[in-house]
């Protein structure tokens, strides 16, 4: 009598359709098998030096061909805005000559090294259609000198450096400031100048006092010296007396409006001496 074979499966082979019956199984020998193989593969190649390093320069040169494209080439710098000073500065802050790749420029940190510059208060820029990088400047107006321990500073309306200059003579055509507290309170100056226009062009400069007043210094070494408060209406009232008195075109040294109900002239001394001189004189006959 034949025996019959059993039609059930081995050990083994029930252990293998299982493993086939589960998805991470079959997912791992369909992906991570070919994995390995070119993991393996790559590994093997990369294995030598010569091999890696001709790879990376291909991968290199692939690189900067693309960069270097005609559409991607700055040819030109546009600066609008700006002094030739200042654009001197800005085309000293660029990496390289042109042209040059966009994928050269950093605009983020040429944005922030502009900025850091005296005369810009800001600045954007944009690379144009046909390779031109464009950088449009918002310089600080220069509105006054002030003379501080590192010298000469030209600043704008909120005291802030605009310029340094090695020689007062260099912008005169603006107000000299100094003192303590002179370039936080620039608007208070600026207000004063603009109502010395009667006498600008005797005007050589103005102080602040102690952080709380200003004196307003003339040629001839004349000084006026102005309240802390209604600074501006005691000048007006000086100008008035000079426009009808001649009061600063006498030998007048201090003009002390510091009290405003008591304004107070001091003579220079040598008029002091020539009153003297006179009232003694007078006294003898």
């Amino acid at each position: 009598m034949t025996r019959r074979a059993d039609p059930a499966p081995s050990r083994w082979a029930y252990k293998v359709q299982r493993m086939w019956l589960t998805p991470s199984f079959r997912m791992g020998l369909r992906m991570g098998l070919p994995v390995m193989v070119v993991a393996l593969a790559a590994a093997t190649y990369l294995g030598n030096e010569q091999r890696r390093s001709d790879l990376f320069a291909s991968i290199e040169a692939v690189k900067r061909d693309f960069q270097e494209r005609p559409e991607f080439m700055v040819q030109t710098l546009a600066v609008e805005g700006a002094n030739e000073k200042t654009q001197k500065a800005i085309e000293d802050l660029l990496p390289a000559t042109f042209p040059l790749s966009s994928f050269d420029l950093n605009l983020g940190a040429l944005r922030d090294q502009i900025r850091e510059i005296d005369a810009v208060k800001d600045v954007s820029l944009q690379i144009r259609t046909g390779g031109v990088l464009q950088v449009a400047v918002d310089e600080r107006v220069p509105v006054a000198l002030w003379r501080g321990p590192e010298g000469v500073e030209v600043i704008d309306a909120f005291g802030v450096r605009a310029d340094k200059l090695s020689a007062r003579i260099e912008r005169p055509d603006l107000p000299l400031i100094v003192g303590e507290g002179a370039k936080k309170n620039v608007t208070q100056a600026l207000d004063l100048i603009a109502a010395a226009t009667p006498i600008r062009e005797r005007v050589r400069g103005i102080v602040r006092v102690s952080n709380r007043r200003w004196d307003l210094v003339l040629d001839r070494d004349q000084r006026i010296l102005l309240p802390e408060q209604g600074a501006v209406r005691a000048l007006e009232r000086v100008i008035a007396l000079e426009q009808a008195k001649e009061l600063l075109a006498r030998d007048v040294s201090v003009v002390d409006m510091r009290l405003a109900d008591r304004p107070t002239i001091r003579m220079t001394k040598i008029a002091q001496k020539e009153l003297l001189r006179v009232r003694g004189y007078e006294a003898e006959d």
